[in-house]
């Protein structure tokens, strides 16, 4: 809604705070700005914008300090569908840190980098290994953190020769070894998670044989070693590696993510052409599956435009109509039994939101592919982009005779705005 909202003139102000940064510092910047937009030459403008300043102002002073996933304010005034003026101002914490700064005042909300947080929600690990020490760290998006670091004293090659040179070298390599020990042990402590590793993927790093050293160990787990995607040599240790092993690897990471989404629909497509019975596809049977606990992986894409409405109709019963946005249909609206159009029970929903908050009650999990690989352009054309792999085989033709008396709620699968009687 923010990203369609146009405001009237340059009213709209978009203020984007980091976690850790000061409330009374963006506080101090907005007072600097409301004195600059006091020059203003159009009065309609000048008050506008002042107007939107003051909002913001007020919101900031709801909070003591910025919240632990950073802030997002939206202040302005934006036209309607009538073009009237109406007023607007969220204050909202991401689901997760958002590493931008930004203060913008402008003819629409700047939304882009809640975007970008939506986009890519697979957390990657990282190990950096050298002479020196390691690094544990995160990437999820553009968020990176650092788990846990330390520093070694590794003994160098030194001069030393004749009869100690081998005891030397000895004490040399049970140094290194003890050292690749201890980082595959904390390895297991910072990625592995109730004996499930907690990570999308595994990158080691590092500027010497260290790094193949600790994947070709037998003291490496051997669950995290079939998480490794990447294996990058870095010029430096520590957090600078950990940023350079970021760019290194980026390439790799972004189609581990294809890789498993081609994975997931592949798999689903295989029990469509074993016949198995275990999935189902449209909007109709992929709920009646759901509330029959059926659902094992439920399989949605991610632009799914379909609106779920919550209708009543003559005799008080409520009604759960589905239909897109620009769906000029609205007999699907009409209460059969009085011939007029049922009224509103609750504010319509995007059915992709209503999926995230409820599939946990229905014991599935779910999962959202794009339409960029073949297979899932294959999936959003042919199957509606909707779909699921069932637990246990369900016929779908004998639950349909069950509910032909409710018939009247139900489309076809092949119809994105059919309906479904809750």
């Amino acid at each position: 809604m923010l990203a369609n909202a146009r405001g009237a003139g340059t009213s709209c102000i978009t203020l984007i705070l980091p976690p850790r940064s000061q409330i009374s510092q963006a506080s101090s910047m907005l007072t600097t700005e409301y004195g600059t937009a006091s020059n203003i030459k159009s009065r309609v403008n000048r008050l506008s914008v002042l107007s939107a300043i003051t909002s913001t102002q007020q919101k900031l002073k709801l909070y003591n300090r910025v919240p632990d996933n950073g802030l997002c304010v939206f202040v302005g005034t934006v036209l309607n569908d009538e073009g009237k003026e109406k007023k607007i101002s969220f204050a909202l914490e991401p689901f997760k840190p958002i590493n931008t700064s930004l203060y913008m005042c402008d003819s629409r909300f700047h939304v882009e980098a809640l975007e970008e947080l939506l986009e890519n929600d697979s957390k990657w690990g990282f190990i950096i290994i050298d002479g020196n020490g390691a690094l544990f760290g995160t990437l999820s998006g553009n968020t990176r953190d650092v788990i846990h670091k330390f520093t070694v004293d590794l003994p160098k090659k030194h001069g030393r020769g004749g009869q100690s040179a081998l005891r030397f070298s000895r004490l040399r390599e049970e140094a290194r070894r003890n050292y690749v020990r201890k980082v595959a042990e904390l390895a297991v402590q910072h990625f592995i998670t109730a004996d499930k590793v907690n990570v999308a993927g595994l990158v080691l790093a590092g500027s010497a044989e260290l790094k193949t050293d600790l994947s070709g160990s037998d003291l490496f787990d051997p669950r995290l070693l079939a998480k490794v995607v990447k294996i990058v040599d870095v010029s430096y240790g520590g957090e600078n590696g950990f940023n350079q092993a970021i760019e290194l690897a980026a390439d790799s990471l972004a189609n581990v993510k294809f890789v498993q989404e081609k994975r997931l629909i592949q798999k689903y497509f295989d029990e469509i052409a074993l016949d198995t019975g275990k999935y189902c596809f449209g909007i109709t049977d992929t709920l009646k599956a759901l509330d029959m606990g059926a659902v094992e992986t439920l399989i949605v894409w991610e632009q799914l435009d379909v609106i779920r409405n919550t209708l009543r109709n003559a005799a008080g019963e409520e009604v759960i109509v589905f239909a897109s946005p620009n769906d000029k249909d609205r007999e699907k609206f009409i209460d059969k039994s009085t011939g007029t159009e049922m009224e509103s029970a609750a504010d319509p929903q995007p059915l992709l939101e209503w999926f995230a908050e409820k599939y946990k009650e229905f014991g599935a999990t779910l999962e959202f592919v794009t339409n960029k690989s073949q297979e899932g352009s294959q999936f959003v054309k042919g199957f509606g982009g909707i779909g699921g792999i069932l637990r246990y085989k369900v016929d779908f033709t004998e639950l349909g005779d069950l509910d032909d008396e409710d018939d009247e709620f139900y489309g076809s699968d092949e119809d994105s705005g059919e309906s479904y009687l809750s």
